[in-house]
C-alpha cells in the first residue's frame, strides 16, 4: 500500500577464502525494527491487520542452542567454503531438485563440522534467518515448506527429508524442523512483542516463504508459460507449476512453493552485484546509461566470465572464478563494464534454453528485480541475449506482493494469486542486428571456460 513501508539496509561479510555470512540477531533487529515502524504506520492509518506473511531469503543456513541463542552466524547461499565438501553428498537431484552444491545446507553442514566443531556440537537446531525471527517473536521456530524444500535436505515428492541424504550428514533429524508442523500460522506473540505491537496482536503471521517462489507470484508468472527472470544481487529464471509431482530436469533446480506448487528453473550467483562491483571499483562515465543503450554487443573484443561467487547454473561449481581476456591499451572502464553485462545476460541465455528444452518456450518473459528497473539498457541487452521480447514487471516489490498474494490465497479472500495481476510496463523486443553477436560472444565464453576450467 502506497505511503506503509520501512526498509533497512544490511550487509554480508565476505572474507577472501570464499566465505558471506551475516549474524542473525543484528539481521533480525534490523527486521524488528521495520516491523516498529510499519507498526507506527498503521496505528496512525487506523488500519486493522488481519495477517503478517513475509518473503525470505532461500538457502542460508545458522543454528541455535538448546535455549535459542545463535551458534554461528547465517552462512549466506554465496558462501563457497564448503566447496570441497561438495563431492561427499550424496546425488540425490532427482529427489531433491537440488544439485549437490556449496549454496546447499548438506555441504555446509560438513564444512561447519569439520572447521567450527565447537560451534557445531553447541547447535541444538538448524533452521533458516527466517524460522530464526520467529523463534524471536513466538517462541517457535516454524518454517514453511517452501524454506524446507530449498535446503537440499527435502525429497520433494516424498513430502519428508531424504533419507540417503541425511544418512551421510552428522545430524539427526530432530535438529531440523518439523514436517507436520510446516507452513503453520502463529497467532500469539511473546508478551515483549504484544505489548510492543497492539495493532498486530490478533493477526495471523503466516512464516515466511522463499524468495524466489514470491518473485513468481508476485510477477505473475504462475504457470509454466510465462518465465520470471529476476536480477538482485544474483540472479534466476524460473516456472511455477501446479502439478501432482516434482518435474527434476537436469542442471535445474526444483523446490516448492507451498505443498501444491513447484517452482523450477536455473539460479546464478552472480548478477547485480557484478554490476554493484564494476560501479563500486571503476572510474565509469556519468553517462553510462545512454553509453550502454547505444553500444553494440561485443565490440570491445573482451571475454569474460562473471564468475565472482563461484556459480550455480549450468555449472554448479563453487570453485569457480571470474576471468576476462582481450584487455588491450585501448581498453577502457566502460568497456569491462560492457563485457560484464553482456556476460551475465548470456548466463541467463543458457538457463533460458535449459528450460525451453524441457517445457517448451515460454509465451512470455516478465522481468522484475531493481537492477533491471534501474537500468533499461541492461533489459534490453537480456533481450538481445535471449533472442525473445522481455516484459518489465512495474511492481517495486514483487517478491513482498507474491507474499501477500498468497496470504490472501490461504485466507480465501482470493480464489488464487493469479486473480489479481501484476502490473507490467515496456516490453523490450531483441535487436535482429545483435543476434550473430551474442551467438559469438557465448561462443567465446564456452572456449574461454573450457580451456580454464575443462
Amino acid at each position: 500500500m502506497e505511503g506503509y513501508g520501512a526498509q533497512l539496509a544490511y550487509s554480508i561479510r565476505t572474507t577472501p577464502d570464499g566465505g558471506a555470512e551475516i549474524d542473525p540477531e543484528p539481521l533480525a533487529q534490523l527486521t524488528i525494527d521495520c516491523l516498529d515502524e510499519l507498526h507506527r504506520q498503521i496505528q496512525a492509518g487506523g488500519l486493522r491487520v488481519a495477517a503478517v506473511s513475509g518473503s525470505a531469503f532461500w538457502h542460508g543456513l545458522c543454528g541455535v542452542g538448546a535455549t535459542g541463542e545463535p551458534t554461528f552466524p547465517i552462512l549466506h547461499l554465496l558462501d563457497t567454503r564448503s566447496g570441497d565438501h561438495v563431492a561427499r553428498v550424496p546425488n540425490a537431484h532427482e529427489r531433491t531438485g537440488c544439485v549437490p552444491h556449496s549454496s546447499y545446507w548438506p555441504a555446509k553442514l560438513l564444512w561447519l563440522a569439520a572447521n567450527r566443531p565447537a560451534e557445531f556440537r553447541a547447535t541444538d537446531r538448524f533452521l533458516s534467518f527466517q524460522e530464526y525471527l520467529f523463534l524471536k517473536l513466538f517462541g517457535r521456530a516454524t518454517a514453511t515448506t517452501s524454506m524446507v524444500s530449498a535446503t537440499g535436505l527435502w525429497d520433494q515428492n516424498a513430502f519428508d527429508y531424504d533419507q540417503e541424504t541425511l544418512g551421510a550428514l552428522p545430524i539427526r533429524r530432530d535438529q531440523l524442523a518439523d514436517p507436520p508442523s510446516l507452513d503453520r500460522p502463529e497467532d500469539e506473540l511473546l508478551p515483549e512483542y504484544e505489548a510492543m505491537w497492539p495493532a498486530f496482536a490478533k493477526a495471523r503471521w503466516f512464516p515466511a516463504l522463499g524468495d524466489g517462489a514470491c518473485n513468481n507470484l508476485g510477477s505473475g508468472c504462475v504457470s509454466p508459460d510465462r518465465a520470471a527472470l529476476m536480477v538482485g544481487t544474483s540472479g534466476a529464471m524460473r516456472l511455477v507449476s501446479d502439478a501432482p509431482h516434482a518435474a527434476v530436469a537436469p542442471r535445474l533446480f526444483c523446490y516448492r512453493v507451498d505443498r501444491r506448487r513447484f517452482v523450477t528453473g536455473g539460479a546464478l550467483s552472480n548478477g547485480g552485484d557484478v554490476y554493484a562491483w564494476m560501479k563500486r571499483n571503476l572510474a565509469l562515465p556519468k553517462d553510462v546509461e545512454s553509453r550502454l543503450e547505444t553500444a553494440r554487443p561485443g565490440t570491445h573484443g573482451l571475454t569474460m566470465l562473471p564468475f565472482f561467487s563461484g556459480e550455480r547454473t549450468p555449472y554448479w561449481r563453487a570453485d569457480l572464478r571470474a576471468a576476462i581476456t582481450g584487455f588491450a591499451a585501448s581498453t577502457e572502464a566502460f568497456d569491462i563494464l560492457r563485457a560484464a553485462l553482456e556476460s551475465v545476460a548470456l548466463r541467463f541465455r543458457e538457463i533460458y534454453c535449459l528450460l525451453s528444452g524441457r517445457w517448451g518456450v515460454p509465451t512470455e518473459v516478465i522481468a522484475s528485480g531493481g537492477a533491471l528497473l534501474h537500468s533499461p539498457a541492461w533489459t534490453q541487452m537480456m533481450a538481445d541475449a535471449l533472442g525473445r521480447p522481455i516484459t518489465i514487471c512495474t511492481e517495486m516489490e514483487a517478491s513482498c506482493r507474491g507474499a501477500a498474494l498468497w496470504t490472501l490465497e490461504r485466507l480465501g479472500i482470493v480464489d488464487s494469486v493469479a486473480a489479481l495481476p501484476a502490473s507490467t510496463g515496456a516490453v523490450f523486443t531483441p535487436r535482429p542486428e545483435y543476434q550473430a553477436a551474442y551467438h559469438d560472444l557465448l561462443s567465446r565464453q564456452h572456449q574461454l571456460y573450457e580451456r580454464l576450467y575443462g
